[in-house]
């Protein structure tokens, strides 16, 4: 396959999942489809990425990936840029809270006989979980509280 033909099949994959029709994603995945996903330890066959991506086809909707660069080499087409939806379903256990989401994304996916073979995906979790208010990461003005708090509990047990 060509360069450009991997490139249309990559960005047809993201388009469709976009355009939330996910049969016509799963159609360009290979029956031995494998995913490296971060943050999963081990590597998802097709039926194990479907569900992964219809937990978060659910929970996030009117998404978009914006793609800021790609980069094709060979048999591989590498996306970096964001993806945007509203988490309007639940996710994860947490119930919807309305909110828009922006994430930094990366992927790479190999192509072969016109099908993803493999895809491996890193996005922002950290940031997706500050964004719908689960995790609290505090801002610089209050570090110093922080620690003299820790430092205070710390010199009460000695």
């Amino acid at each position: 396959m060509s360069i450009e033909q991997n490139k249309a099949i990559v960005l047809q994959f993201y388009k469709a999942f976009d355009n939330r029709n996910i049969d016509q994603a799963l159609t360009l995945l290979a029956p031995n489809f494998v995913a490296h996903m971060a943050g999963i330890p081990d590597p998802l066959d097709g039926d194990g990425f479907k569900q992964f991506g219809m937990a978060f086809y659910l929970a996030f909707t009117n998404g978009q990936h914006t793609f800021k660069e790609l980069i094709i080499e060979g048999d591989k087409v590498v996306t970096y840029g964001t993806f945007t939806a509203t988490h309007l379903g639940e996710f994860q256990g947490l119930p919807p809270t309305g909110k828009q989401i922006k994430l930094s994304i990366m992927h790479i996916d190999r192509i072969e006989n016109g099908k993803i073979v493999e895809h491996w995906g890193q996005g922002d979790a950290l940031g997706l979980m500050q964004q719908l208010g689960i995790v609290f990461i505090p801002g610089i003005t209050l570090l110093p509280h922080i620690l003299q708090s820790f430092l205070s509990k710390l010199f009460k047990k000695c």
